[in-house]
């Protein structure tokens, strides 16, 4: 992903995502944070797809947030937003994606995966390897709830493989 391709990225986010709206500013740090863990699937010239991710130490950032700053000793790869257009499925970029997060992720070091799965998603989650791991406090749990009621946070081991 490069700077340019952030207003197709928020088209895809306001498709996608109507329920989870972010700023643009919220895309633009991401990216200037961390390039490496901004991708876009493109298909015929125009973006099918993209992935926010970045690393990260403890509970997930809240939604709409400005972070700052990374870590500076992350121990997990946060994916932050996935989303696809319809015209994405069966392209095989879910388990691509989670390939190239893994390969990225062992490289820095790093031990896990995490995400906060929405949209009822968490039964998709499990099986590309992912657990719950349930809220351990009333500010972690205010935090996911700024993703709805169905929220989850959901972590995988970095050397993990989803379920055959």
């Amino acid at each position: 992903m490069a700077p340019a391709d952030l207003p197709a990225v928020l088209r895809v986010a306001a498709e996608v995502h109507p329920g989870y709206p972010e700023r643009d500013e919220v895309f633009a740090e991401r990216l200037a944070l961390h390039p490496g863990g901004c991708l876009v699937l493109e298909g015929d010239g125009d973006p099918l797809g993209y992935c926010i991710s970045h690393p990260w130490r403890g509970e997930p950032p809240a939604l709409d947030t400005l972070l700052g700053a990374l870590p500076p000793r992350p121990d997990t790869w946060y994916l932050h937003d996935v989303a696809l257009l319809p015209a994405a499925r069966g392209l095989g970029a879910p388990a691509a994606l989670l390939a190239c997060l893994r390969e990225r992720a062992a490289a820095a070091g790093l031990l896990a995966l995490a995400l906060t799965a929405v949209n009822d998603s968490a039964p998709y989650w499990r099986r590309q390897g992912f657990e719950v791991v349930p809220a351990s406090d009333a500010k972690q749990r205010e935090k996911l709830l700024s993703y709805g009621p169905d929220a989850r946070r959901m972590v995988s081991p970095v050397a993990s493989a989803a379920p055959a």
